[in-house]
């Protein structure tokens, strides 16, 4: 799909603002590198000051003054109000203290799966991914997932080719009977798209608001399974004048992101 290069924002920027209008003030969010975190930063100084970020190797409550580049760089624990490590960060999340978790992927499909290992057959791939790093644990352990991606067929597909991390598996129930916390699991799909939640009683993705300038058949052809939609499909207000300014003169000043 083509970028309408008229706009005063461009994909990317759409995504971290609407990224960052999901980060409720007062919680706790698993953060990664790239647009989590810009969303993040523009999060704590939109609305969210009391935004407590965790990242993954130890920053827990960090002030993002300063973007890091890695989720174990130094400004990750700027002002922290704790630094540990890894297994404490997990152990966090799997004692059911973290809210929010930011996740990306190269395939998702309608129940929230991702995938980030590998594109094709394991032992004969065509695409060899990074792997989990801890999107497996963020996918299993925070109450609410939500994921970040770019929206065409490629990406969102009927059966992802590996469970990297955990969505709602085939359906209502099977995220428990696998053993994982009850009530945890997928909420919300960011794309430059639209925002997609899931059904409350089959866990299918559902298509709640639609990007600015963006129709509901466009979401629909670019979608690879049957997308539910919502009774009422808003659209998304576009990024302000603040938003796009505070993220271009404080956030990522040196445009290493946007």
């Amino acid at each position: 799909m083509e970028t309408n290069t008229s706009l005063p924002y461009n994909p990317t920027e759409l995504l971290i603002c609407t990224a960052a209008r999901l980060m409720p003030d007062s919680t706790t969010a698993f953060i990664g590198t790239g647009i989590p975190l810009l969303a993040a930063a523009l999060a704590q100084r939109m609305h969210a000051p009391n935004l407590v970020p965790i990242f993954e190797f130890g920053g827990t409550g960090a002030i993002l003054e300063h973007i890091p580049i890695a989720v174990g760089e130094e400004n990750t624990f700027h002002r922290a109000v704790a630094a540990s490590g890894i297994c404490d960060i997990v152990e966090t999340a799997q004692r059911g203290f973290v809210e929010f978790g930011f996740l990306g992927g190269a395939q998702i499909d309608k129940y929230g799966n991702l995938n980030s290992t590998v594109i094709g057959d394991y032992y004969h791939p065509k695409v060899r991914l990074p792997g989990s790093g801890g999107a497996n644990d963020v996918g299993s352990h925070c109450w609410r997932t939500i994921a970040i991606m770019r929206h065409d067929r490629r990406r969102f597909v009927e059966k992802v080719d590996f469970i990297t991390t955990p969505g709602y598996l085939d359906g209502k129930g099977a995220r428990e009977r696998a053993g994982l916390p009850p009530g945890t699991g997928p909420y919300r799909v960011v794309t430059n798209l639209g925002v997609m939640g899931f059904h409350s009683e089959t866990k299918r993705m559902m298509l709640l608001a639609t990007q600015p300038g963006i129709t509901i058949e466009m979401v629909l052809e670019n979608t690879g399974f049957e997308l539910l939609l919502a009774e009422n499909i808003e659209e998304n207000p576009p990024p302000t004048d603040e938003e796009l300014r505070i993220l271009r003169e404080e956030v990522d000043r040196d445009r290493f992101y946007i």
